[in-house]
């Protein structure tokens, strides 16, 4: 039987061989450990990246990231909600800031990009036409491999603009209206002094047979009632016109319709009269009162019967009803037939600032404000058009309750 051969392995070599395997076991042990490291900050990235993207499309403006070339890199979600395709990926900064040339000096991503801070405002139209105002404030991003990149931030204050538009075309009307209420005020007493001994003349011919029987003053009792007559019709312009630039102050109290509807027709007969449109009146009598803003409803029924008066050209006429309906409200219709409304604008009227009359003749509040108060006031406000026909615009407010 041969006898088993054995290997002597002395002291040195185990030792050696023992740290080799050694070696072995602590270096995969190394390695193990620092993968489950890179698994672990990948982990931590993924967590933070989607965090980070959570915050980036939380923000309620427009957020675009454009690269050194001034090309879109990165956008939230609101982005492509304002701008569907200016600021798809890809797309220069010239397509959203300045699409009829290649280059601005008022650029915000040229500004960035080269270093500065920018802060800019700009009026984009959208597919119906209409102006959008935007404020945007552009930030340099220095990148590690020194390519700088722009942060713009694009903020939507189109309603803002159109409310600074609205007060100060607001503070113009009241001015206007201080001035005009100034010069009634002036107006109003000599106007008094001429009725007064008017009627004091009157009284003398009435009194005094010799002077009625005068034959060269036949004509002149008739005179003075002409003159008696026509002051009072002034002071009653004067009155109205008084009515409309006192302040309102918001008291909301007992208003009759068709009383507001009479002061509007004395502001607007002279002009119904100077050019040849017939105003029709058809006041339902012992019409119910309503709980309103009197102030308010006369600017109202103002609008809506200048609006009208506007919209035709040469002789024309007009129709202002009023109603009560078993719903337990009152309508008040001012119709007419002038040049009307197109399909396409009727979804538009009541938008601020939107005007179908030539430059110089509205800015497009007149029926916006007619919608706020109405709305106010409970109300409601329909309109139906028929363009080259005419146009019939009906308000409809709630009874005050007994």
């Amino acid at each position: 039987m041969a006898e088993a051969k054995r290997t002597l392995v002395d002291e040195p070599n185990l030792e050696r061989l023992l740290g080799l395997e050694s070696s072995k076991i602590g270096f995969y042990s190394e390695v193990k450990q620092k993968i489950q490291e890179l698994e672990a900050a990948n982990l931590e990235l993924r967590i933070k990246t989607g965090e980070l993207q959570a915050v980036f499309d939380a923000i309620s403006d427009s957020v675009v990231i454009y690269d050194h070339r001034g090309c879109v890199q990165h956008r939230n979600r609101v982005s492509p909600q304002l701008f569907p395709t200016e600021t798809t990926i890809g797309r220069c900064c010239k397509t959203l800031f300045h699409p009829d040339r290649d280059r601005s000096p008022d650029c915000p991503v040229e500004l960035a990009l080269s270093g500065q801070n920018a802060q800019v405002s700009f009026c984009l139209a959208d597919r119906m036409g209409n102006d959008r105002y935007f404020d945007v404030t552009a930030t340099p991003i220095e990148d590690a491999n020194e390519e700088t990149r722009a942060l713009v931030f694009i903020r939507n204050v189109t309603d803002k603009r159109l409310n600074e538009l609205q007060l100060l075309q607001a503070e113009k009307l009241s001015s206007i209206g201080l001035l005009a209420a100034g010069v009634a005020h002036e107006i109003n007493n000599p106007l008094t002094s001429v009725a007064g001994y008017s009627e004091a003349l009157l009284r003398r011919f009435r009194d005094d047979k010799a002077l009625a029987d005068d034959p060269r003053l036949r004509d002149f009792k008739n005179y003075l009632g002409v003159i008696i007559r026509e002051s009072y019709r002034c002071k009653g312009i004067i009155d109205s016109l008084l009515s409309f630039s006192r302040k309102s102050e918001g008291a909301v109290g007992l208003v009759d319709i068709n009383e507001i509807l009479g002061e509007v027709l004395e502001l607007v007969r002279h002009r119904a009269r100077n050019e040849r449109i017939e105003i029709r009146e058809l006041l339902q009598l012992n019409l119910p009162m309503v709980k309103g803003d009197a102030s308010g409803l006369r600017q109202v029924f103002l609008n809506l019967t200048m609006n009208a008066l506007q919209s035709i050209e040469g002789p024309g006429m007009i129709e202002i009803a009023t109603a009560e309906h078993e719903d337990r409200t009152v309508s008040a219709t001012i119709s007419d037939n002038g040049c009307g409304i197109s399909p396409a604008m009727m979804e538009q009227i009541w938008d601020p600032f939107f005007t179908t009359k030539e430059p110089g003749k509205g800015i497009g509040l007149g029926l916006s404000v007619t919608y706020n108060i109405i709305k106010m006031h409970g109300g409601k406000v329909f309109v139906e058009s028929r363009h080259g026909e005419g146009s019939k615009f009906t308000v409809r407010l709630p009874i005050c309750q007994p």
